[in-house]
């Protein structure tokens, strides 16, 4: 084979497989994550030249993983002699069963999976599980990871060699939980792929909105998640990113505008993506276990399936989040519920039940609450409560696009 047909193939083969090597070489290297990275590195190095003459094999990944796995007792061998444990530890890596025992499908799945829990570990502090988890399992670049978070990259790499150093010192086990601690554990992993999204579906600072490589890298992990693990609250996530991305392209305006949901251009919305999205919320709604994942994707659901917005089931809405809030009482839930009782029942109601909410919970520095009110007494004719609650608003928002709509909004009251 000639070298530019090699490359071209380890370039394929690594999109396609290092996630799953690394995976796998992080157990059989006992959960040490920096060796079994550079285990990976230099099993692919050595693959440029071996297969330069032989050819690809049969099966590059289990290749690479026995590879990887010679490649890091090498390394302990020759960088620390002097260490007895490390080469007791060399000694045991090479004693134990044939790789090739240990590199077949299920297993190699298994091993994703025991990677986004430990990279998910509730151990961990939050902004590390994010960074560890888009570094390890979607093996995003530490400088591209910091770039989206809007963090120094040595902050990252910081928070990341920290998580390491934690999942080794605390010796947190490289496994997927057992069935009575699946459920709770399960919630800190789809957390985290939901923060992702997030991040991505809008911004929490910054000049632009929309992240596309955030929201496009937490849908592959929901994918990747479900076809590991397709319990219902993964089946609830993945269709509720679905359908939210799915109105990317009806957000914003070529200046990168916000355009909110009711003035949004309905054929930019992704057909595809609703159809998936919303097969997989009557997948998930089957099963009888509703969760908060879930309902909310049936909320986003019956928003994309109204042809226009007057069409929209407000009531329906309104009804979810009553079962929402049963089941996940936040302050939140019920601020979205108050915007879907105002369109169900009118401006008044929705502003009564806003009032409430700032009786009994702090929001005062949630700039949404404030704009949802802006809102509401714009559509009763009262501009004066109008423009304090915009300008509220406005002193909270860190985001530039959301500053814009508000301040457009405002300039129309103030010039009338």
């Amino acid at each position: 084979m000639t070298l530019r047909s090699v490359e071209q193939g380890i370039t394929t083969i690594y999109r396609e497989e290092s996630r799953r090597v690394l995976a796998t070489l992080i157990r059989l290297l006992q959960g040490n994550f920096d060796l079994a990275e550079e285990a990976m590195q230099d099993a692919f190095v050595a693959a440029l030249a071996q297969w330069q003459r032989d050819g690809i094999p049969d099966n590059p990944r289990a290749w690479l993983i026995s590879t990887g796995r010679f490649k890091a007792i090498d390394r302990i061998r020759k960088s620390n002699r002097q260490d007895h444990h490390l080469q007791e530890f060399a000694y045991t890596l090479e004693a134990e069963s044939p790789t090739e025992l240990l590199v077949d499908d299920d297993t190699i799945e298994d091993d994703r999976l025991r990677l986004i829990f430990t990279c998910c570990h509730p151990a961990l502090a939050v902004e590390a599980r994010i960074g560890l988890t888009l570094r390890e399992v979607c093996g995003i670049p530490t400088e591209a990871i910091a770039a989206a978070f809007l963090v120094p990259v040595p902050t990252l790499a910081q928070r990341i060699v920290r998580a390491k150093n934690k999942i080794r010192d605390a010796a947190i086990p490289y496994e997927v939980p057992e069935p009575e601690e699946l459920a709770a554990r399960l919630e800190t992993v789809l957390a985290v792929i939901y923060l992702v999204f997030n991040e991505g579906y809008s911004a929490s600072s910054g000049a632009a909105l929309i992240r596309r490589d955030l929201t496009a890298e937490a849908i592959r992990l929901g994918r990747l998640l479900y076809d590991l693990l397709p319990h219902t609250e993964v089946i609830g996530l993945l269709s509720l990113m679905l359908l939210h991305d799915a109105r990317r392209a009806g957000r914003t305006n070529v200046s990168g505008d916000l355009i909110p949901l009711e003035e949004q251009d309905r054929t930019l919305w992704n057909r595809e993506q609703i159809r998936e999205g919303c097969d997989l919320v009557e997948q998930a709604l089957r099963t009888g276990a509703h969760g908060v994942y879930s309902l909310q994707a049936a909320i986003a659901a019956v928003h994309a399936e109204a042809p226009t917005a007057a069409d929209t089931d407000w009531a329906e809405i309104t009804g979810l989040y009553d079962v929402l809030l049963r089941i996940n009482p936040s302050p939140v839930v019920e601020l979205n519920r108050a915007a879907a009782l105002a369109m169900r029942d009118g401006p008044e109601a929705g502003l009564q039940a806003i009032d409430n909410i700032m009786k009994l919970k702090d929001l005062k520095r949630y700039y949404l609450l404030h704009a949802a009110r802006a809102d509401l007494f714009r559509r009763l004719g009262q501009p004066q409560d109008a423009i304090r609650c915009y300008q509220q608003a406005l002193d909270l928002t860190q985001q530039e696009p959301e500053r814009r709509f508000l301040q457009q909004r405002l300039s129309k009251l103030l010039h009338k």
